[in-house]
This record gives C-alpha cells, sequence and structure tokens, in this order.
C-alpha cells in the first residue's frame, strides 16, 4: 500500500473523506498527538485500527468529533459539570466519558457501555472531521507502546505501507494525549492525567477525583495498561532527588564506550552540562510539548536513554510523569 503524506488542503480532505467512507484509515493531527482514524460505526474499520497498530484489544479507543458535532446521537446522560468544562475547555485536550447510546460499534469500546469523547482544537483535525462527518474512532498513529507521534513524519516512520493517507498539520503543539475524564458519576474522575488538570477541573466543577486502577479490574481508557511511549533503545529513569546518581550513571555508561544521552529538564542540564542531552525545556508545558520527540530523537542516537524526572510533580507534570514512568518500563 502507498501511503501519502498530504497537506489538509481541499483535495486532501476529500481523499480523506473517500478513504473513511470506504472503511479505510487515516493519521490526522491533533493538538496533542497525530491520530489514527476509523469511521466509529464501522465495526470492521475499527477493527483495523487494532489490527494495523498491533494494539491490545481490551484497550478502547477514543471517538473524536467536531465542535458542531451533537454527541446526544451517541452518548446520554450528560451531566451539567460536563456541560460546564465543554465550554471552558472545549475544543481542546480534554476526553470525557460518558454512557453510550450503543449507536456505534462495539468495538470502539471493547463492549463496555461508555465511550470517550474528544474535541480536538487542532484547525486540521476540525478540517477533517467536519469534512467527513461522522465521529472518528482514533488512537495514537503508532505501532502499539511505541512513543507516539507528534509529526507526520513519525506516522510515517511506524506506518508507512499500512495505512493510505497521512493529512500533515505540522507538529502538535501540546505533546502529551488528552486528559480522559470519566463522567459517569457525581464527581468527575480522571482516568489518564493530560493538559487539562485536576485542578482545572475541579475549578470549573467543583471537585475531582483520580480513578487508582485495581489487579483484573476492566479499563475505560486508552493509557491505564500494559507499557506504553516506550523509545526502541534501553531506558532508565532516576528521580530528581536521584538526579546526581543519574549523571554518575550516564558518566559511567560512556566511559565504557556506550551511548548515552540524558534526558533532563533545564535545570538539570544547567547542573551537569552532559554533551550528550535531550533537552525536555524548563516549563510544564515546554516538557510536555517535548517528551515524544525527545524519546524518538533518542531512540535514533542513544543505546540507553538516561532519564530524569522534573522536580515538579503537580498539574501538568502528572501527566509527563505518567507517560515517562510508562516510557521507562515502570
Amino acid at each position: 500500500m502507498l501511503t501519502q503524506i498530504l497537506k489538509p488542503d481541499g483535495e486532501a480532505l476529500a481523499l480523506a473523506r473517500r478513504i473513511i467512507e470506504g472503511g479505510g484509515l487515516v493519521g490526522f493531527p491533533t493538538e496533542t498527538v497525530y491520530g489514527l482514524g476509523a469511521n466509529a460505526f464501522d465495526g470492521d474499520a475499527v477493527r483495523s485500527v487494532y489490527e494495523v497498530k498491533g494494539r491490545p484489544q481490551d484497550n478502547p479507543l477514543i471517538v473524536h468529533v467536531h465542535k458542531d458535532y451533537d454527541i446526544s446521537k451517541i452518548v446520554c446522560g450528560i451531566p451539567a459539570y460536563a456541560e460546564k468544562l465543554a465550554q471552558k475547555y472545549l475544543p481542546g485536550p480534554l476526553t470525557m466519558v460518558f454512557r453510550s447510546r450503543g449507536t456505534i460499534s462495539p468495538v470502539v469500546s471493547c463492549g463496555l457501555d461508555t465511550v470517550g469523547i474528544r474535541v480536538p482544537s487542532h484547525p486540521a483535525a476540525q478540517q477533517f472531521l467536519r469534512c467527513v462527518g461522522l465521529p472518528i474512532a482514533a488512537p495514537s498513529a503508532n505501532i502499539s507502546k511505541h512513543v507516539s507521534p507528534v509529526t507526520a513524519q513519525h506516522v510515517y516512520a511506524d506506518l508507512n505501507g499500512r495505512i493510505p493517507l497521512i493529512l500533515d498539520g505540522g507538529r502538535c503543539t501540546g505533546g502529551i494525549e488528552s486528559t480522559v475524564l470519566d463522567c459517569t458519576g457525581e464527581v468527575p474522575c480522571i482516568l489518564r492525567s493530560g493538559l487539562v488538570t485536576k485542578e482545572m477541573i475541579a475549578e470549573v466543577a467543583g471537585d475531582c477525583k483520580v480513578f487508582i486502577p485495581k489487579a483484573g479490574e476492566k479499563v475505560r481508557s486508552p493509557g491505564m495498561k500494559y507499557k506504553h511511549y516506550s523509545p526502541r533503545c534501553r531506558t532508565m529513569l532516576f528521580s530528581y532527588a536521584d538526579r546526581a546518581k543519574a549523571y554518575a550513571e550516564y558518566t559511567r555508561l560512556n566511559g565504557e564506550g556506550q551511548r548515552a544521552y540524558l534526558m533532563c529538564d533545564g535545570a538539570c542540564a544547567a547542573e551537569f552540562r552532559p554533551e550528550r542531552l535531550l533537552a525536555l525545556g524548563d516549563t510544564p508545558e515546554q516538557i510536555a510539548a517535548n517528551l515524544y520527540e525527545k524519546l524518538r530523537e533518542g531512540e535514533q542516537v542513544a543505546d540507553i536513554i538516561i532519564a530524569v524526572a522534573p522536580e515538579e510533580q503537580g498539574g501538568v507534570m502528572a501527566g509527563v510523569m505518567n507517560r515517562l514512568t510508562k516510557a521507562c518500563g515502570g
């Protein structure tokens, strides 16, 4: 199969619509990462998403819609706090889980009676979703468990020959996947941390919980099981308090002839000044935006990435730490 990378102009969007309507898959940009989209009503198309990615069959997908789509066609029981959150943060990097009406394919939610709805803010995503006029089931557009893609070239590197089209909307600015919020209860509950933080949700909804999964429990959101976001090289993860140990390991391994790279924030980089550096940036937003790009960059040049967790752990960094821990096999 020939995989084309096209800018999302009228001709490319028309092609994307034909592919989706024909049961095919399209890679498309969002503000967080690139998605791999299929018609959420078409069970065979959704199954092909799992096949192309090599994704576990018990890992549900998120449904993407444009900002004017009437989600009451596919979900029910929308609480008042969810409407307030939508007004405040959508379009944006927030997925809200509701009870499903059963109109979309059950393959999307792995047989659950709920479905996650996302309204991405990326202009090209909105163009694509409005053009196809259908809810689009989409995980990240990469091989399962590999680092999520934040450029069209990342998608191409993983899925060349497996999908017909990638819409190139440039580099994603958010960097980590959306916050997933369970809105089926009286109080919203975070299933997966992201750029919309617990504090931001509580400010609007009055309260917010964070879900702690139990062994054997069926997951309600992507990213809650398995090793994710992993580069194709060895990794180590040190806490900020143990950053000196991380630098000592970096020095030892390079002294033995290995290509060890230190991946850390600006404060840590300034303290140790490593020659082989994957610089994440200074602010939580910069670190989130750069994480996947630096993991992908690292796998091209390093035998081992030695990551140092940022000192800050709350807010946006809760999502970063979730991804960093899974990327390093924690």
